[in-house]
């Protein structure tokens, strides 16, 4: 019998990584609060649900990807009395681990977790090459497993929560470490340095330049400032904070991380 999968949330990730399910013989049903997204998915043969409890309705499994906390909590507070005792929910979204552990209150003890954000942007979505990083209880992970291998290369990352905690570290990471590449260049290019793209190419911080200047990804600068304020939340990260408020500044929100970056410092 073919397995029942619930995907919530159509954003840029969600289409392609829903598509991917179907395309492995899921029997899929989405929903997504803009119904309109839903379309494309339908003419591949997904079901569209006007509601996350319809959505959720007898489905083995629950993926959701979502925008931020506030977004996972309210959706899925919103299906939590709908889902299957014997479901596994997959939340995909980044969300830290203190919005995973809020995630768990809400759902009935007889459901599984797994946190599961990923590493990858739009490209990597459409071709399977994600980074899964999956925290959960031994079980609810290896319920999990082959969905997950769906998307890309899955990492266990430990118990419920160590997937995104994970995520949150390495996105941080990520996205601080565009921000300083942006200003590099900008120094690089006052100094006079000739092909300053060139020069930081070939040094340590070449998969950050990489970053930078990719295409086919779709990493807002909105929703990597959000990633920076959930590390602020947990820690004082005086240098992250800064990033966070350079990409606060940028006019254009929902520009890539990268092009933002670059049009930041364009201005210098």
């Amino acid at each position: 019998m073919t397995t029942k999968v619930a995907f919530l949330g159509l954003g840029a990730m969600g289409v392609p990584m829903a598509a991917r399910l179907i395309g492995a013989g899921y029997d899929v049903t989405v929903w997504n609060r803009t119904a309109a997204r839903a379309e494309p998915l339908a003419g591949l043969g997904a079901h569209r649900a006007d509601t996350p409890a319809e959505a959720v309705s007898g489905a083995e499994f629950v993926v959701t990807m979502l925008s931020d906390p506030a977004a996972v909590l309210s959706v899925v507070g919103s299906f939590a009395g709908a889902l299957r005792q014997d479901a596994v929910l997959v939340e995909m979204s980044t969300i830290g681990p203190e919005g995973t552990a809020r995630v768990r209150e809400l759902i009935p003890a007889s459901v599984g977790l797994v946190d599961a954000p990923v590493m990858g942007s739009v490209d990597r979505a459409e071709s399977g090459g994600l980074a899964v990083l999956a925290g959960g209880a031994p079980r609810d992970l290896a319920r999990a497993a082959e969905l997950l291998k769906v998307f890309g290369t899955v990492t266990e990352c430990g118990g419920s929560g160590a997937g995104s905690a994970r995520k949150l570290v390495l996105i941080s990471a990520v996205v601080a470490g565009v921000a300083v590449v942006g200003e590099a260049l900008a120094l690089a290019e006052q100094l006079g340095l000739d092909d300053p793209r060139a020069v930081l190419e070939g040094s340590p911080l070449g998969p950050l330049v990489a970053r930078t200047f990719a295409t086919g990804v779709d990493f807002s600068a909105e929703m990597a400032a959000k990633d920076l304020r959930l590390a602020g939340e947990v820690l004082d990260l005086p240098v992250i904070a800064a990033a966070q408020r350079a990409l606060e500044a940028v006019p254009d929100r929902d520009a890539d991380l990268g092009a933002a970056v670059r049009a930041l410092n364009e201005k210098r």
